[in-house]
Protein backbone atom coordinates (compact mmCIF):
# COMPACT_ATOMS: atom_id res chain seq x y z
CA UNK A 1 0.00 0.00 0.00
CA UNK A 2 1.32 3.39 -1.07
CA UNK A 3 0.96 6.35 1.21
CA UNK A 4 -0.31 9.86 -0.59
CA UNK A 5 1.91 12.20 -1.07
CA UNK A 6 2.24 15.37 1.26
CA UNK A 7 2.30 18.07 -1.80
CA UNK A 8 1.47 18.73 -5.23
CA UNK A 9 4.12 17.98 -7.79
CA UNK A 10 5.60 20.49 -10.11
CA UNK A 11 3.47 19.68 -12.63
CA UNK A 12 0.50 19.91 -10.88
CA UNK A 13 1.77 23.50 -9.19
CA UNK A 14 3.21 24.62 -12.76
CA UNK A 15 -0.50 24.04 -14.23
CA UNK A 16 -2.63 25.16 -11.19
CA UNK A 17 -0.85 28.84 -11.57
CA UNK A 18 -0.54 28.86 -15.07
CA UNK A 19 -4.35 28.24 -15.25
CA UNK A 20 -4.85 30.19 -12.24
CA UNK A 21 -3.00 33.24 -14.00
CA UNK A 22 -4.78 33.04 -17.36
CA UNK A 23 -8.30 33.08 -15.29
CA UNK A 24 -6.91 36.08 -13.43
CA UNK A 25 -6.34 37.71 -17.17
CA UNK A 26 -9.14 36.71 -18.94
CA UNK A 27 -12.08 37.30 -16.86
CA UNK A 28 -11.43 41.11 -16.07
CA UNK A 29 -10.35 41.39 -19.97
CA UNK A 30 -13.81 39.61 -20.31
CA UNK A 31 -15.77 42.17 -18.52
CA UNK A 32 -13.71 45.47 -20.18
CA UNK A 33 -14.16 44.02 -23.62
CA UNK A 34 -17.88 43.82 -23.47
CA UNK A 35 -18.85 47.72 -23.29
CA UNK A 36 -16.13 48.75 -25.66
CA UNK A 37 -17.32 49.92 -29.03
CA UNK A 38 -16.68 48.15 -31.76
CA UNK A 39 -13.12 48.96 -33.40
CA UNK A 40 -9.59 46.80 -34.11
CA UNK A 41 -9.01 47.49 -30.58
CA UNK A 42 -11.71 45.29 -29.28
CA UNK A 43 -11.30 43.04 -31.89
CA UNK A 44 -7.94 42.37 -30.58
CA UNK A 45 -8.71 42.31 -27.33
CA UNK A 46 -11.84 39.86 -27.80
CA UNK A 47 -8.79 37.59 -29.72
CA UNK A 48 -6.67 38.11 -26.71
CA UNK A 49 -9.57 36.85 -24.41
CA UNK A 50 -10.38 34.31 -26.60
CA UNK A 51 -6.57 33.24 -26.93
CA UNK A 52 -6.61 32.35 -23.18
CA UNK A 53 -9.74 30.87 -22.77
CA UNK A 54 -8.74 28.18 -25.18
CA UNK A 55 -5.54 28.14 -23.69
CA UNK A 56 -7.43 27.36 -20.14
CA UNK A 57 -9.29 24.82 -21.84
CA UNK A 58 -6.63 22.60 -23.20
CA UNK A 59 -4.73 23.73 -20.25
CA UNK A 60 -7.20 21.78 -17.70
CA UNK A 61 -7.73 18.79 -20.18
CA UNK A 62 -3.58 18.37 -19.23
CA UNK A 63 -4.11 18.85 -15.68
CA UNK A 64 -7.31 16.35 -15.45
CA UNK A 65 -5.07 13.71 -17.08
CA UNK A 66 -1.93 14.54 -15.15
CA UNK A 67 -4.07 14.32 -11.96
CA UNK A 68 -6.00 10.95 -12.99
CA UNK A 69 -2.06 9.72 -13.36
CA UNK A 70 -0.67 11.42 -9.86
CA UNK A 71 -2.38 11.13 -6.59
CA UNK A 72 -3.10 14.39 -5.00
CA UNK A 73 -1.73 14.76 -1.57
CA UNK A 74 -4.96 13.89 0.82
CA UNK A 75 -6.77 16.80 3.09
CA UNK A 76 -5.69 17.12 6.71
CA UNK A 77 -7.32 14.73 9.19
CA UNK A 78 -8.28 17.88 11.10
CA UNK A 79 -10.72 18.71 8.35
CA UNK A 80 -14.47 17.69 9.15
CA UNK A 81 -16.32 15.91 6.83
CA UNK A 82 -18.05 18.42 5.57
CA UNK A 83 -15.10 19.95 4.95
CA UNK A 84 -13.87 17.65 3.03
CA UNK A 85 -16.89 17.31 1.20
CA UNK A 86 -17.25 21.12 0.25
CA UNK A 87 -13.54 21.24 -1.10
CA UNK A 88 -14.23 18.02 -3.39
CA UNK A 89 -17.06 19.69 -4.31
CA UNK A 90 -15.45 22.97 -5.12
CA UNK A 91 -12.25 20.98 -6.82
CA UNK A 92 -15.29 19.05 -9.17
CA UNK A 93 -17.11 22.28 -9.75
CA UNK A 94 -13.42 24.23 -10.93
CA UNK A 95 -12.90 21.52 -13.09
CA UNK A 96 -16.32 21.47 -14.42
CA UNK A 97 -16.46 25.65 -15.05
CA UNK A 98 -12.60 25.46 -16.52
CA UNK A 99 -14.39 23.58 -18.90
CA UNK A 100 -17.44 24.99 -19.63
CA UNK A 101 -16.29 28.31 -19.59
CA UNK A 102 -14.19 28.30 -22.71
CA UNK A 103 -16.67 25.63 -24.02
CA UNK A 104 -19.24 27.98 -23.80
CA UNK A 105 -17.55 30.73 -25.59
CA UNK A 106 -16.28 28.95 -28.14
CA UNK A 107 -19.75 27.69 -28.81
CA UNK A 108 -20.87 31.60 -28.85
CA UNK A 109 -18.51 32.40 -31.31
CA UNK A 110 -19.48 29.37 -33.51
CA UNK A 111 -22.82 30.61 -33.37
CA UNK A 112 -21.78 34.40 -33.94
CA UNK A 113 -20.34 32.55 -37.06
CA UNK A 114 -17.14 34.53 -35.40
CA UNK A 115 -13.58 32.08 -36.21
CA UNK A 116 -12.04 31.07 -33.05
CA UNK A 117 -8.09 30.98 -34.41
CA UNK A 118 -5.79 30.16 -31.19
CA UNK A 119 -3.10 32.50 -31.16
CA UNK A 120 -4.15 33.69 -34.86
CA UNK A 121 -2.17 30.54 -36.28
CA UNK A 122 -4.33 28.02 -35.62
CA UNK A 123 -7.97 27.87 -36.94
CA UNK A 124 -10.45 26.08 -34.62
CA UNK A 125 -13.36 24.74 -35.89
CA UNK A 126 -16.74 25.93 -35.43
CA UNK A 127 -19.03 23.67 -32.95
CA UNK A 128 -21.98 24.84 -34.45
CA UNK A 129 -23.78 26.61 -37.30
CA UNK A 130 -24.32 29.85 -37.24
CA UNK A 131 -27.78 31.03 -35.37
CA UNK A 132 -28.61 34.44 -33.16
CA UNK A 133 -30.64 32.53 -30.68
CA UNK A 134 -27.25 30.29 -30.05
CA UNK A 135 -25.64 32.83 -30.19
CA UNK A 136 -27.35 34.40 -27.18
CA UNK A 137 -27.77 31.62 -25.14
CA UNK A 138 -24.20 30.57 -25.14
CA UNK A 139 -23.39 34.62 -24.58
CA UNK A 140 -25.20 34.68 -21.36
CA UNK A 141 -24.79 30.98 -20.63
CA UNK A 142 -20.67 32.19 -20.85
CA UNK A 143 -21.26 35.19 -18.70
CA UNK A 144 -22.95 33.25 -15.92
CA UNK A 145 -20.67 30.16 -15.61
CA UNK A 146 -17.86 33.31 -15.29
CA UNK A 147 -19.29 34.60 -12.40
CA UNK A 148 -19.73 31.47 -11.13
CA UNK A 149 -16.11 30.68 -11.53
CA UNK A 150 -15.21 33.95 -9.99
CA UNK A 151 -17.21 33.08 -7.39
CA UNK A 152 -15.97 29.75 -6.82
CA UNK A 153 -12.60 30.80 -6.88
CA UNK A 154 -12.48 33.59 -4.59
CA UNK A 155 -14.22 30.44 -1.76
CA UNK A 156 -11.43 28.81 -2.60
CA UNK A 157 -8.88 31.30 -2.37
CA UNK A 158 -10.56 32.30 1.48
CA UNK A 159 -10.34 28.71 2.36
CA UNK A 160 -7.07 28.19 1.31
CA UNK A 161 -5.80 31.18 3.40
CA UNK A 162 -8.15 30.49 6.33
CA UNK A 163 -6.16 27.18 6.32
CA UNK A 164 -2.91 28.93 5.71
CA UNK A 165 -3.70 31.70 8.91
CA UNK A 166 -6.72 29.89 10.96
CA UNK A 167 -5.93 26.21 10.99
CA UNK A 168 -2.56 26.30 10.46
CA UNK A 169 -2.35 22.60 8.78
CA UNK A 170 -0.39 23.27 5.76
CA UNK A 171 -2.91 22.95 2.92
CA UNK A 172 -1.76 26.14 1.32
CA UNK A 173 2.12 24.85 1.66
CA UNK A 174 1.26 21.92 -0.60
CA UNK A 175 0.35 24.44 -3.60
CA UNK A 176 2.97 27.19 -2.33
CA UNK A 177 5.76 24.73 -1.38
CA UNK A 178 8.00 27.79 -0.43
CA UNK A 179 5.32 28.43 2.76
CA UNK A 180 6.99 25.35 4.42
Amino acid sequence: MTTAPTQYTRTAIALHWLIALLIFIAFPVGLYMVDLPLSPQKLKIISWHKWAGITVLALVLVRILWRATHRPPALPDSMSGIEKLAAHGAHHLLYLLMIAVPMAGWLMSSAKGFPVVWFGVLPLPDLIGKSEPLAEFFEEAHEILAWLMALIVVAHAAAAVKHHFAARDGVLARMLPFLK
